[in-house]
């Protein structure tokens, strides 16, 4: 799949148009591109995001969102998307979502500090939405606040335990419900994420464990997802 966004299309004039009537329909967001180093999860999760920002206003914001799970390490998902100046020069936002898993902890920062330095004021700004130790986290916090280090295997079981409290099933990667599951909540998830950020916020992100940031996005696109 191209990372390349769609040709500009009659859509846009409706964008144009939603300036008219700004106390009532939201701006068009500018273009985002959400690049993730799984190909399962976290696309599907992000995937079904765009779907109810563009179903929204009769299909107002479509185009505005592209995704793609591409496999990478931290850093060399960031080199893929920063060398490529169709990309750079196409998008006003570029997402990098990815896990600590194993990945040296220099590599983990360090990616967090490239996206800043490659951000400029005339071009795309990269968004590192790292989360240690895992996306299951960012999951979690829309039911508890916790800042407790554990394993993965924890996060899963207690993610599945309030899932399956809801009549929803265990969890499992790869679901593709997970977006709609866990929307109703998004705002207690936001609270809770940047309450842990708060706690470790003079720390590099591999030394924040449990932490996430991927609520920055949310904080962007929340008023799209009303």
């Amino acid at each position: 799949m191209s990372l390349h966004p769609p040709k500009k299309s009659d859509a846009d004039k409706k964008w144009r148009q939603s300036r008219e009537n700004r106390r009532t329909i939201l701006e068009p967001p500018e273009r985002h591109l959400i690049v993730t180093e799984g190909i399962k999860t976290e696309p599907l999760y992000f995937e079904a995001m765009k779907k109810v920002i563009e179903s929204e206003e009769g299909g107002l914001y479509r185009g505005s969102i592209t995704i793609q799970g591409m496999g990478y390490s931290c850093q060399k998902l960031l080199q893929e998307v920063a060398d490529d100046k169709e990309v750079c020069s196409s998008y006003a936002h570029i997402w990098l979502v990815y896990d600590k898993d194993d990945f040296p902890a220099d590599d983990f920062d360090n990616t967090m500090h490239r996206c800043i330095s490659l951000s400029k004021k005339d071009g795309p700004q990269f968004h590192a939405l790292w989360s240690n130790e895992c996306i299951e986290l960012w999951f979690l916090l829309h039911y508890d606040y916790m800042h407790a280090d554990i394993c993965r295997a924890q996060y899963i079981e207690n993610l599945s335990k309030h899932l399956v409290k809801d009549g929803k099933g265990k969890y499992e990667k790869n679901r593709d419900d997970m977006f709609d599951i866990l929307l109703p909540r998004l705002n207690t998830a936001l609270v809770n994420a940047k309450k842990l950020r708060k706690l470790h916020k003079t720390k590099s992100p591999s030394k924040c464990s449990p932490g996430t940031v991927v609520y920055e996005l949310f904080d962007m696109l929340k008023p799209y997802l009303q």
